[in-house]
């Protein structure tokens, strides 16, 4: 079991977009899912079909609820979700006078509780606060999603600076599993010199998998389906599922 922590400090570079259509496209080969939605947003727990009332996160963080109790069966049967809400945007004042809260979720979150799933997804915010860092403190992996504009390049240029710090005090196991370029748009020379530099920069860091431009990945959020189930034929489904089988690949898990 791994987790992956799906994380990148630019908003608007698909990374609600990545774990959902992701964990569709792990689910598709078989595996058991868990994404463990931490955006105040919760746009991938409504993706997933979870009530948006529904206790999650929060109330693990806080209120240290059992996370058997807080699962939430997504509209996909190999996937579970815990679920995001608003009042995450609450956490850092709720949690003020606890220890070392950057770590609270890898202390609630018990490695022998997750053994049910064969991978957690976690999404992230936006924004490098007490959420993401303690995405990152618990992750084996972090999966980068970068699109291609030159602004993202910055982005990327301010994680590798939080991600040295995140490994020298919070988790030194933390591994790079790599960029995932996103919303590219290979007609425009701009998105190939991005890629391009990338690659210049990261070398196999880069992933040869990248998740092309396609307004059905804008629609299926309404549809509350992954791309697979709403256009599996489209070339946004194709691309994802390349990326799951390259994913599976490269942290040696096995499809079933």
């Amino acid at each position: 079991m791994k987790i992956i922590a799906i994380a990148n400090q630019k908003g608007g570079c698909a990374k609600t977009t990545t774990v959902v259509n992701l964990a569709c496209g792990l689910a598709e080969q078989g595996l058991k899912i868990l994404v463990v939605d931490l955006d105040p947003q919760a746009n991938a727990t409504q993706w997933l079909g979870v009530p948006d009332d529904a206790s999650g996160i929060y109330e693990l963080l806080v209120e240290n609820r059992p996370l058997k109790d807080l699962i939430y069966a997504s509209n996909n049967p190999n996937i579970d979700v815990v679920a995001g809400s608003r009042k995450l945007s609450q956490v850092e004042q709720a949690l003020a006078g606890q220890i070392s809260i950057e770590s609270i979720l890898k202390r609630r979150m018990k490695r022998s509780e997750l053994k049910p799933w064969d991978l957690i997804l976690i999404d992230t915010p936006p924004t490098l606060g007490v959420l993401t860092l303690n995405a990152l403190s618990i992750a084996d992996e972090i999966l980068v999603p970068v699109t291609t504009h030159v602004m993202s390049l910055i982005g990327v240029s301010q994680l590798q600076s939080t991600l040295q710090e995140v490994k020298e005090i919070l988790n030194p196991e933390l591994n790079i599993l790599g960029y995932i370029p996103s919303r590219v748009d290979f007609r425009t020379r701009h998105a190939k010199d991005v890629v391009q530099s990338l690659k210049d920069r990261f070398g196999d860091k880069v992933l040869d998998s990248f998740i092309r431009e396609n307004v059905s990945l804008a629609e299926a959020p309404s549809f509350k389906m992954g791309i697979m189930e709403y256009k599996s034929s489209s070339t946004a489904a194709e691309d994802y599922r390349t990326l799951s089988k390259e994913i599976i690949n490269r942290i040696n898990l096995e499809s079933k």
